[in-house]
């Protein structure tokens, strides 16, 4: 298949291992900030085939797992009111929140249902106007322009049944605070491609020179993967601090312009919390004062209170990179895709799942 199985091709991922092996002479360590990457570099061992020294560490780059305990509460508590029909993303259904979670609430008798689309929300309250139709927003920059589309199109079918829990969040600011953390390790970012595709690389520029860290971005399968990681050795062992974009044939420099304005049309820049991460400044997409009213939580009247964090889980420690999946007491006993303590296992881009699911160690359920 054009542009999936020529990147996955052994003998080019390969030579580049071996190039990367060529070039570096000291340990460094580096960051992807994507859960299909992290998916990517477990399931096809890609840090396997890079040299002793070489670390790669996986960041908070899955927005499901980000998503506070205190939100998956608020969307808990609208889907269970009568008359709502709450529409979210299959990942989002077993998030665990304090009191359960959405798959929980949907068997026990509320009007949960997966969508694809925000748009396919957005038709759900077209059709049904007795019911007020509730999108839960999740994702990083990538899906934020689904999503505003989606608000745009209710507000101008007049649409007074539909709104919005958003939890929409930017990746440039998390990365901000993962430099800024004291003991951080992190030498250089593998900056997520889907994410460049629409924002651009503008915003990475600042990070980049002002922590001294090459951002390097890059693709998901192996071998854009190792061009990232041999991108990335090159910068630090010749002292550079650059943003590079080894994923043209998806990224551009500006981005997605269209994309861009309707994100800047329906959303505002928020303060967010990140879930085991606390509150981010401009970490987070809120709907902007002309679509405040298809804001669920001021028509609801409810408010998003923080919640105590898991108090077995580590997956706050594993989202900012100081923790493996593996080193987690929980991890594959008590913690499984089946039964899970925490986000990290229950995304199919949660760093805990693709450990699961490619390495589980033997012994281990």
């Amino acid at each position: 298949m054009k542009y999936v199985a020529e990147y996955r091709d052994p003998a080019w991922a390969r030579r580049l291992s071996e190039e990367v092996a060529r070039v570096v002479t000291r340990p460094w360590t580096l960051m992807e900030v994507c859960g299909g990457q992290t998916h990517s570099i477990v399931k096809h061992g890609v840090d396997a085939m890079l040299p002793t020294g070489i670390e790669l560490i996986h960041g908070p780059g899955c927005p499901v797992c980000v998503t506070p305990v205190g939100l998956i509460d608020a969307a808990l508590h609208i889907a269970a009111m009568p008359g709502v029909m709450f529409c979210s993303f299959g990942d989002m259904l077993r998030v665990p929140g304090t009191r359960g979670d959405l798959l929980s609430a949907k068997a026990a008798g509320a009007e949960v249902r997966i969508v694809y689309s925000p748009l396919d929300a957005v038709q759900l309250a077209s059709r049904h106007p007795e019911r007020q139709v509730v999108f839960f927003g999740v994702g990083f920059e990538t899906t934020a322009p689904a999503t505003a589309l989606a608000v745009a199109q209710a507000a101008s079918r007049g649409l007074t049944n539909f709104s919005l829990l958003v939890s929409h969040v930017r990746v440039p600011p998390a990365m901000e605070a993962l430099l800024s953390t004291p003991g951080c390790r992190v030498q250089g970012f593998l900056a997520a491609g889907h994410v460049c595709a629409v924002m651009g690389t503008a915003e990475y520029e600042s990070i980049a020179a002002r922590h001294r860290v090459p951002i390097v971005v890059t693709g998901f399968e192996p071998v854009d993967l190792l061009r990232g990681v041999l991108c990335c050795v090159r910068q630090l062992e010749s002292g550079r601090h650059e943003v590079e974009n080894e994923y043209p044939r998806a990224v551009r420099d500006g981005g997605n312009e269209p994309a861009q304005g309707w994100m800047k049309e329906v959303f505002r820049v928020v303060s967010r919390e990140w879930r085991g991460m606390g509150i981010l400044p401009g970490s987070g997409l809120g709907l902007a004062e002309p679509y405040a009213r298809f804001d669920a939580l001021l028509r609801f009247g409810i408010r998003s209170e923080g919640a105590s964090p898991e108090t077995e889980c580590s997956s706050g420690l594993i989202l900012q990179g100081r923790l493996r999946p593996p080193e987690c007491p929980a991890f594959g006993t008590r913690c499984t895709p089946e039964h899970p303590l925490g986000a990290t296992m229950v995304s199919s881009e949660g760093a805990c799942a693709a450990y699961h699911r490619y390495r589980r160690p033997k012994g281990r359920t």
